[in-house]
């Protein structure tokens, strides 16, 4: 869809070409790279102003590519600011976005300390590893690199430097690496329970569930992320509450009260997927999907974001006051402080997106294993 609108553009300039004076060629140092990809083909196109000559061409969106120098280990965290590579598997692993891995992760590490069943044997340390691998790298991998494929139309706008609108990476690379990491991840799921003895494969059946539900989130027809409740409430659920049912039904047993403590929790995880949101703004806006962001604008979609987070904590520390869990409830508290504090840099959500998830997410997640702890008792 991106390449039509940009064929569109050429060939409607290109009915003025024949008024225009020849071209007169740039010196070396000011002319425009055109690089080919590891596949021989060029990379999506993408017009700059710059290379036009009308001085008043107004570009769709700003710049926003990252320096000729871009960090190597933004590129390997798959985050902005990455350098452009050429290495197929640093480009593959970019897509899998290991940014994103840990919360999955610290997930399954709730879970288990929440089973009261997990102790510190050779056994136990190799169940769990393999189940953040799972959730991890294989899943989370899977989520993020099926959500690119499906987001291409708009990272051509908002990230066009992105492994797939550039075209880094061939369509038929894309889909493999989507049928593998999927694949490895059911896999282990299926190797976990007959690991734990399980009569039913609820971890199995958790990363289909899983699997599904990052599916409808990305792709048509339903694409939940076209909806900013709905879809920000299931990425919330993907990264809080399934990992950590995996780990908890590895090592124990679901019960009510953590299916609802989760999903409380996933309340929380639609405010902090709003924080991604509105680095997307624009391509969201274009594309007509309503993102929290675009339905409220800026400054309203802050203080959703801001409120799904903090009274998030202050219920759970409530929950967990009301069963007599005093210490873990003030502990808790003491956690949310610091969140309120560094929510100053949402005062430019799109420049300081990453200051406000690395200063004060970490305080939420330590807020997870508290609840954990205190479930556990």
């Amino acid at each position: 869809m991106a390449a039509a609108h940009l064929l569109a553009a050429s060939t409607s300039s290109s009915s003025t070409a024949a008024f225009r004076p020849p071209l007169r060629l740039r010196s070396p140092a000011h002319t425009p790279h055109l690089r080919l990809n590891r596949t021989g083909r060029r990379p999506f196109p993408v017009v700059r102003a710059a290379e036009t000559d009308a001085k008043d061409a107004k570009p769709k969106a700003p710049e926003k590519a990252p320096a000729a120098g871009g960090s190597s280990f933004n590129q390997l965290l798959g985050i902005k600011g990455a350098k452009q590579e050429t290495d197929i598997w640093k480009i593959r692993l970019q897509l899998t976005k290991p940014v994103t891995w840990p919360p999955l992760v610290w997930g399954v590490l709730c879970g288990a300390a929440a089973s009261g069943n997990f102790h510190w044997t050779v056994e136990d340390v190799a169940k769990s590893i393999v189940c953040m691998i799972m959730s991890g790298p294989c899943l989370t991998g899977y989520t993020q690199t099926i959500n690119d494929w499906y987001d291409r139309d708009i990272d051509a706008i908002n990230e066009p430097y992105r492994p797939i609108p550039s075209g880094a990476i061939s369509e038929n690379e894309v889909i493999t690496q989507i049928w593998v990491l999927l694949l490895a991840g059911l896999g282990l799921g299926a190797l976990l329970d007959v690991w734990a003895g399980h009569d039913f494969p609820i971890v199995f059946y958790l990363a289909v569930g899983g699997s599904l539900l990052s599916y409808i989130y990305s792709a048509p027809p339903l694409k939940l992320k076209q909806n900013g409740w709905i879809g920000n409430f299931a990425l919330g659920a993907s990264y809080i509450s399934l990992p950590w049912w995996a780990g908890q039904a590895l090592f124990g047993t679901l019960t009510p009260d953590i299916v609802v403590l989760t999903t409380l929790y996933s309340i929380a995880g639609l405010g902090i997927a709003i924080v991604n949101d509105f680095k997307s703004i624009e391509g969201d806006r274009a594309l007509g999907l309503q993102s929290l962001p675009v339905a409220f604008g800026m400054e309203t979609a802050k203080w959703i974001c801001v409120g799904a987070i903090d009274i998030t904590q202050l219920s759970v520390a409530g929950y967990l006051l009301s069963t007599g869990k005093l210490y873990y409830a003030l502990a808790l508290l003491g956690l949310t402080i610091p969140q309120v504090v560094f929510q100053y840099f949402l005062k430019d959500p799109v420049k300081y997106d990453v200051k406000y998830q690395a200063s004060a997410q970490p305080f939420f997640v330590l807020g997870l294993l508290v609840t954990a702890l205190a479930t556990s008792h």
